[in-house]
């Protein structure tokens, strides 16, 4: 059974960067997305609390991809 949260997110691939989740999710109003890998499996969650942190890091660039954020 799917979480009510994944039914209704809007769903990323996850080789998209931090920079455009962020875009989406305020395009649609949403505070999390969806991962989806190439195959457009679910992977997990990925939040807007999640990748304000990141982006406000010192050592973020805007190149970081989705698929290559520690786990958390």
């Amino acid at each position: 059974m799917q979480h009510h949260s994944m039914a209704h997110a809007p769903r990323i691939r996850d080789d998209m960067t931090v920079e455009v989740a962020l875009s989406l999710m305020a395009g649609a109003q949403v505070d999390h997305l969806v991962l989806c890998d190439g195959d457009d499996q679910s992977t997990g969650l990925v939040t807007l609390a999640r990748l304000s942190v990141l982006r406000d890091a010192p050592t973020y660039t805007d190149r970081v991809r989705l698929r290559d954020l520690p786990e958390g």
